[in-house]
């Protein structure tokens, strides 16, 4: 989408508000007269009209993707990495969607409840890429609580979301997942044990985001007289 440019009348002669938009993203600047620095600007995403249903078969069908390299159940913990912002066609941490983040967060809950697999969200940078959890699940795989609430601008819609969604949420500093998808390029890899292997499925995006995910091995160690498992 090439990007247009609006300069709609103002009321105040001395300020100028200039308007950029890319596909269904606005930055819109305010400008003064006087002075030719950027006073403020914004972006956010108008007219939502992307399939909800679309992101959501999208999503499933990378987690049945998933569950056919892995195991995923009660023992196992996935670690979910998503933009909403790159989801509804904006740029990562710019326009955060909660309608977009409820869209994904009702999938995934489904896929925990149907698997019994343990779920943590990662958040943005802006909280050290923190993940929310269930406290119990925290406990039980030895996440580190740390002391911050999520919200939109700082963590992030989805993170923000699952904390208001989960029974018991707790904030962790940092998990060793045994899987994980990554839903606009949010970089899960820190919170993935060793070894990671990626994982390519039929979908590769989910609304405007790229997808990709990874299961983990153990470590092969040894030498030349070592001997092996099979692959899982």
């Amino acid at each position: 989408m090439g990007l247009e440019v609006y300069r709609p009348p103002h009321r105040n002669p001395e300020a100028a508000i200039v308007t950029l938009r890319r596909g269904n993203v606005l930055r819109v600047h305010l400008f003064s007269k006087n002075k030719p620095d950027v006073v403020c600007f914004r972006e956010e995403v108008i007219g939502m009209t992307h399939d909800i249903k679309e992101w959501q078969t999208s999503l499933q069908a990378c987690l049945d993707a998933l569950r056919e390299r892995i195991t995923l159940d009660e023992d196992r913990l996935l670690v979910i990495g998503a933009s909403t912002s790159e989801v509804t066609g904006g740029r990562i941490g710019t326009a955060g969607s909660e309608e977009a983040a409820e869209a994904l967060y009702d999938v995934l809950a489904f896929f925990q409840q149907d698997t019994g697999v343990h779920l943590a969200y990662q958040g943005c940078e802006h909280i050290n890429r923190a993940l929310v959890m269930e406290r119990a699940a925290a406990a039980r795989f030895g996440g580190e609580e740390v002391a911050v609430v999520p919200h939109r601008r700082a963590g992030g819609a989805m993170a923000s979301h699952a904390y208001v969604s989960l029974t018991d949420p707790v904030v962790v500093e940092h998990i060793r997942a045994d899987a994980g998808i990554d839903i606009g390029d949010t970089f899960i890899g820190m919170h993935l044990k060793h070894v990671a292997v990626p994982i390519r499925g039929s979908v590769d995006r989910v609304g405007n985001a790229h997808v990709t995910m990874a299961v983990t091995r153990p470590k092969l160690i040894g030498g030349a007289r070592a001997l092996y498992p099979e692959s899982e």
